[in-house]
């Protein structure tokens, strides 16, 4: 199968989150992925998305970037935000960690992006923003 990509860029407000969500299902349907994966897919985006949203940009706005890529059976989802970064990523992925316990943040977003995706990566410099590389491998029966 030939690589495709797709670059989306959008308000980091709440009512996209869906919005995104949407367009990674969409995207990985040339797959014919079953239900469970293309629920697996929602989830992680939504994470991803909605972390920019609350935590990258505190809410006050920006733009999120997403790139979704198609290599072979896999789907490649890079979620991106220009916000306030993580200082410490390691720290920031333990389960129940959450820099917003005022706003009932569950501190999840991380540990269910790394349990619905076949592979997580986080990238992130103070002041400057974070980049989440997701990737699933679709069709695979050794999860």
């Amino acid at each position: 199968m030939q690589e495709n990509n797709v670059d989306v860029i959008f308000d980091a407000i709440s009512e996209n989150e869906s919005f995104a969500r949407v367009v990674a299902a969409a995207f990985v349907t040339r797959l014919d992925p079953t239900l469970e994966e293309i629920s697996d897919i929602k989830t992680a985006v939504s994470e991803a998305v909605t972390n920019s949203i609350v935590h990258g940009y505190e809410g006050k706005g920006g733009k999120v970037y997403m790139t979704l890529s198609l290599e072979d059976r896999e789907i490649i989802i890079r979620i991106k935000d220009e916000g306030v970064g993580i200082e410490n990523v390691h720290k920031a992925m333990e389960p129940l960690y959450t820099t917003k316990p005022e706003l009932e943040r569950s501190g999840m977003g991380f540990s269910f992006m790394e349990a619905f995706m076949d592979e997580l990566n986080v990238y992130s410099r103070k002041n400057v923003g974070t980049t989440v590389i997701m990737k699933k491998r679709i069709g695979e029966s050794n999860r």
